[in-house]
């Protein structure tokens, strides 16, 4: 070979090697841009899909969205929730309890509940049956048999804490139906919420609820009668009275709404009697088994035995109950026998945060005793008889009298012969 040929064979060859390297940067050059196409392709394609999905799905995030606090709630109730109902009996108030609040032209009861307003402020929910009018001063102030009293008490009674008034008894149409309509007027006012007596038949069929730490509870209140003072033609609806049927009815209403517990005010029984009647305890097996949980009764001016029980429902279910027959009176001016003692019922009440059943853990009570003075203004209070007692066997200076201890001592007695240690 030729120095020339061999000279064209090198070129040819280094021809071959730069075609070679020019093809191979060419092919990878390709296959770089078909990844990079795809890539792009891939990541375009999963922004527009999530951009469709969110342009179709986006009433179910927003669904989402509203349902997470509730979710957030659910979460909550899980854990077990224990709360205590602070119980009174009959909120009454008679002329020498009214004249005695009186200063110049105002009234203000709140020093009568000095000494055991703690009770009810510190309790989960406070609830008492009132036992007067508040019609307003225009139909004039009275007493027994017919009571109005200064709506001033309404408003000590929210100051003191109470969340729940029951308002069907046997006084409630003493003013007539105007007095109820003034009564749940000054009530809204207040801020207190009420059940028992209505301006209207829808609002007989709106049931109260109450939620306290996530429990739901149902609040019904019936009366055995109005002292012969007859319902007003038309206004049936106006007051709640004991009625098989319409128990039956109201409760039904109240498990619509699915309470956790539903709690039953009963103005029944005889006063002054400290044991229950037949028929207050037939009517209590009626409650039980047609749904009501806790049943508080008034309305004999006395206290009455109260009782836990495990209720056997016609399913087979268990469940517990509990009833007081009477609180007796919580404040009034009357003297009788009993009529002076009193107590704030305290249960305790804890909803399974798995099963959500409801068990009456504890019922428990503070006596409390009517006592009157003998100075012409501010002589009405409420004594916390234990503190009392004791504040004079420590030797406390400025408790009570020797007289008065003796008294409380007599009294706590009686309470705990009827009520149980």
């Amino acid at each position: 070979m030729g120095r020339r040929d061999k000279r064209n064979f090198k070129n040819q060859k280094r021809k071959l090697v730069i075609t070679d390297k020019r093809t191979f940067v060419r092919s990878v050059s390709i296959l770089l841009l078909i990844i990079i196409i795809f890539f792009s392709v891939f990541v375009m394609r999963k922004s527009i899909g999530k951009y469709f999905t969110s342009l179709v799905s986006s009433d179910e995030i927003i669904e989402e969205n509203i349902e997470s606090p509730q979710k957030e709630e659910e979460k909550k109730v899980a854990e077990n929730a224990t709360f205590t109902m602070a119980v009174t009996g009959d909120i009454m108030c008679h002329n020498t309890q009214y004249a005695d609040a009186k200063t110049g032209n105002t009234y203000d009861f709140s020093y009568v509940f000095e000494d055991v307003k703690k009770y009810i402020q510190t309790a989960d929910l406070a609830i008492g049956n009132l036992e007067t009018t508040f019609t307003g001063s225009a139909a004039g102030y009275s007493g027994y048999p017919t009571f109005n009293t200064p709506e001033a008490l309404a408003y000590n009674l929210k100051d003191l804490g109470f969340d729940v008034l029951t308002t069907s008894n046997n006084h409630s149409l003493d003013k007539g139906y105007k007095g109820i309509e003034s009564t749940i007027k000054y009530l809204d006012d207040a801020d207190i919420a009420h059940t028992g007596t209505f301006t209207s038949e829808e609002a007989q069929n709106t049931i109260l609820y109450k939620s306290v730490k996530g429990v739901k509870i149902a609040f019904l209140s019936f009366t055995y009668g109005t002292n012969g003072i007859p319902v007003p033609s038309g206004k049936e609806y106006c007051i709640n009275l004991i009625d098989k049927d319409l128990i039956k009815k109201q409760i039904e209403l109240a498990k619509e709404q699915n309470p956790d517990l539903i709690c039953v005010s009963m103005h029944w029984g005889v006063e002054y009697r400290t044991t229950p009647t037949d028929e207050q305890k037939e009517l209590a097996d009626f409650l039980f088994k047609n749904g009501a949980d806790v049943i508080l009764g008034n309305h004999s001016h006395v206290l009455e035995p109260m009782e836990k029980r495990k209720i056997t429902l016609d399913d087979g279910t268990e469940k517990d109950g509990f009833v007081i027959y009477s609180l007796g009176n919580f404040i009034s001016g009357q003297i009788k026998e009993y009529t002076k003692d009193t107590a704030i019922l305290n249960i305790t009440i804890t909803k399974n945060g798995e099963t959500g059943k409801i068990s009456i853990d504890k019922a428990s009570y503070i006596p409390l005793y009517m006592y009157k003075g003998t100075t012409s203004t501010k002589a009405y209070k409420l004594l916390d008889i234990n503190s009392c007692i004791s504040a004079y066997e420590a030797g406390a200076q400025g408790s009570v009298s020797t007289s008065l201890y003796k008294t409380l001592v007599a009294e706590l007695a009686k309470i705990k012969k009827i009520l149980g240690e």
